[in-house]
């Protein structure tokens, strides 16, 4: 298993960035649920790696919750924020994630200097010929956004974005659970609102509940024949990695 560590941060750190924050989104791919982003800010005090830490895909559920703690408590500062399935049928998957994003920056008690996101594509931050698409809704927190760099695969490689990674893992899994009895039907204690066989049969026995991403190409109860379509291909290969 690969292991996460500490050389992008302390290379921004000798450039002159004092606090770097690890960010990642969980939920992007599933049907029902928020989308959650963490964020974990490391300076140069920060303490070797914890032992373990790893991207949270490549952990059990159990192994996740062992770490959590670990992770809070060698933090510099941390924060989830999450943007819920009505506001992701609201304004789109990639202004939700924004939104929690965003969310999460506004209760650190640290000022970022900048920002390594997981990925190769900076949905954290508008650049000005998006402004149309971020425009008045949904009402945006106040937060100026650290300069970002995106790096693939950084919750594989970068501690801190691991570490935001764990735990915005282990906080939306909670939140699933806690929604399953409300809902138990879709099973979510144990899919987490991902698409898995006892999840789709549901819906196409049933159809979607109000946690459901409404907008998504779900499954529809039976009697919707012309409507009933599966949910959209692009999440399935996330889907897939996220409910392992």
């Amino acid at each position: 298993m690969v292991r996460p560590n500490l050389r992008l941060e302390k290379s921004l750190m000798r450039e002159g960035n004092l606090i770097v924050l690890g960010c990642d989104e969980v939920g992007r791919g599933a049907l029902g649920g928020p989308v959650s982003v963490g964020v974990l800010a490391v300076d140069a005090n920060v303490r070797r790696v914890p032992p373990g830490l790893a991207d949270s895909k490549l952990l059990t559920p159990a192994r996740r919750d062992r770490l959590a703690p670990k992770v809070r408590n060698w933090a510099l500062d941390f924060a989830i924020g999450h943007a819920s399935a009505t506001e992701i049928d609201a304004y789109g998957i990639m202004r939700g994630l924004r939104l929690a994003g965003q969310r999460a920056l506004t209760q650190l008690s640290v000022r970022p200097d900048i920002v390594i996101l997981d990925g190769n594509h900076d949905w954290l931050s508008a650049r000005p010929e998006q402004a149309d698409l971020f425009a008045a809704e949904p009402p945006w927190p106040h937060v100026v956004v650290p300069p970002v760099i995106t790096r693939i695969k950084g919750d594989m490689t970068c501690a801190a974005v691991a570490g935001a990674s764990v735990l915005a893992k282990t906080t939306r899994d909670a939140l699933m659970v806690e929604m399953a009895d409300r809902f138990p039907q879709y099973a979510w204690h144990e899919n987490k609102g991902y698409a898995s066989p006892e999840h789709m049969s549901e819906l196409e026995r049933n159809g979607p509940c109000s946690e459901h991403r409404q907008s998504w190409r779900l499954p529809l109860a039976a009697a919707d024949a012309e409507l009933q379509a599966a949910y959209s291909p692009a999440c399935a290969e996330e889907s897939r990695e996220e409910i392992a």
